[in-house]
């Protein structure tokens, strides 16, 4: 069977619930779809809002957009990313964090404001 990603329409200002199943050939060019998507999003809103997953799933995904930014396709100034989990209690330079994931896969080969890239603190006082 061969992976496949799923992609939502955008409709508007909203992201359509109803989404679409591309099957693709392997995991690179699932990579590849996927970079595509995010890529032509960023094009089109130079402020988006990004939420960005870990794990082995999207590193494919990252290389293709770091590869973009870096051929001068791709401009990360303005975009806000928001990533849900992180490891309790993790600093955020411990190479099993979230925030170190996020770092090394993507935001350090972009030039995107750390300001406004969002992993949960893996050392906050009241993890509630």
């Amino acid at each position: 069977m061969s992976p496949f990603c799923v992609i939502c329409k955008r409709k508007d200002s909203e992201m359509s619930i109803k989404g679409r199943i591309i099957v693709c050939r392997d995991y690179d060019d699932m990579s590849r779809r996927a970079a595509e998507f995010f890529a032509e999003y960023i094009r089109s809103n130079s402020r988006a809002v990004l939420g960005l997953a870990t794990g082995s799933t999207p590193v494919g995904t990252y290389k293709y957009l770091v590869e973009e930014y870096r051929a001068g396709k791709l401009d990360f100034s303005g975009i806000t990313t928001f990533n849900l989990d992180e490891y309790y209690p993790m600093a955020p330079d411990h190479t099993q964090s979230y925030r170190y994931f996020m770092d090394t896969n993507l935001f350090d080969h972009v030039n995107i404001n750390k300001a406004n890239t969002n992993v949960p603190d893996g050392l906050c006082a009241d993890p509630k």
